[in-house]
């Protein structure tokens, strides 16, 4: 099968086409036939490299993928022959406590596709059923391969650790990015009033057909004076912060007393000091978040089928401008998801 592998971290053109055996299922695995795959920011993480970590070299990327099934191991129950499905991106070992309880992403043994396996940016892909959803219906391959990360990964920031409750003010980092424009979504859908930072005139305006109630432009405006003038002075309930260093001193004044921040990601730096006589006299609380589990994902495409939040494919790009994509995200040019088409032969 055709394959990109990272051999060596670099710039997108360390982005290689190779052919790599076609892998078959064992018992309780399926396998899929990729027809689309879609990037997220972790794709240029695991492609630059993160000092301090080391990643499975050589690697396939990418985490998001749909496709048919097209072979299925023994003793496996669960997705039939043909069926179109859904790759969830990520997984945990299925058999201790916190996959039991439903919190795959504090297992141990949690893996991501394409962070600490063989990912979607390949024709083929062989991972536990477990690990497979239906296609949603009314989508194409396309938008499905655009949800499972960001939306799984945004449900559990907001539903699971925020604990948002509808009238909640929720303010949302980087309201053009895969988390930020599924995040305004979900808090649309939940009730709340959203207010989201974006970089352009374009991207506030998708943003405020997505349902952001208040579009600030954060090469323009003081984030901090904005948030006070469009909260009375009062702050937000809820902080979507993945965007790291060059915005968490914003995102931390934007909270009311009591209020929750919530992040995923450090796309700009992952030290940020907290002033601790903040945190203890407003009584905020800092909560980290990492991807969900196979339930988040089911409960948050249900959204998806009632029409409360739609997939949003920035750009397509065919499987041999993988590193063009790759570049396209790194720039920041996109609003919304990039999604790869993967040729059958």
């Amino acid at each position: 099968m055709k394959a990109y592998t990272i051999h060596q971290h670099g710039d997108p053109q360390s982005l290689q086409v190779e052919d790599r055996p076609t892998t078959r299922p064992g018992p309780g695995e399926v396998t899929v036939a990729l027809e689309v795959a879609a990037l997220n920011h972790l794709d240029l993480w695991v492609r630059r490299g993160v000092p301090g970590h080391r990643f499975p070299l050589p690697l396939i990327p990418g985490s998001d993928g749909a496709g048919r099934v097209i072979e299925i191991g023994p003793d496996t129950v669960g997705p039939t022959p043909q069926e179109r499905v859904l790759v969830s991106p990520g997984y945990g070992c299925g058999a201790r406590d916190r996959c039991l309880e439903g919190n795959e992403s504090l297992c141990r043994k949690y893996l991501i596709l394409g962070e600490s396996r063989d990912g979607t940016c390949a024709q083929q892909i062989t991972v536990p059923a477990s690990a497979l959803l239906p296609l949603p219906e009314g989508l194409e391959p396309q938008e499905a391969a655009a949800l499972p990360l960001v939306l799984m990964t945004t449900w559990r920031m907001l539903i699971v650790r925020a604990k948002l409750s509808p009238g909640e003010t929720v303010f949302v980092q980087a309201g053009g990015s895969g988390v930020g424009s599924t995040a305004i979504q979900i808090a649309r859908a939940w009730g709340c009033r959203v207010i989201t930072t974006v970089g352009s005139a374009r991207k506030a305006t998708l943003a405020r057909e997505l349902g952001a109630d208040e579009v600030i432009l954060y090469k323009e405006q003081d984030v901090t004076e904005a948030i006070r003038e469009l909260t009375a002075k009062r702050g937000v309930d809820v902080v979507v912060e993945h965007t790291g260093a060059e915005t968490w001193n914003d995102s931390l004044r934007a909270l009311t007393p009591g209020g929750r921040l919530v992040t995923c990601g450090a796309t700009t730096g992952a030290e940020a000091p907290v002033d601790l006589r903040v945190l203890f006299f407003k009584q905020i609380e800092l909560l980290g978040s990492t991807m969900g589990s196979r339930a988040d994902l089911g409960r948050a495409l249900r959204l998806v089928e009632r029409g409360l939040v739609r997939p949003l494919v920035d750009k397509v790009f065919a499987f041999d401008q993988l590193p063009a994509a790759h570049q396209y995200l790194e720039e920041r040019r996109a609003f919304g998801k990039v999604v790869i088409d993967i040729p059958r032969s």
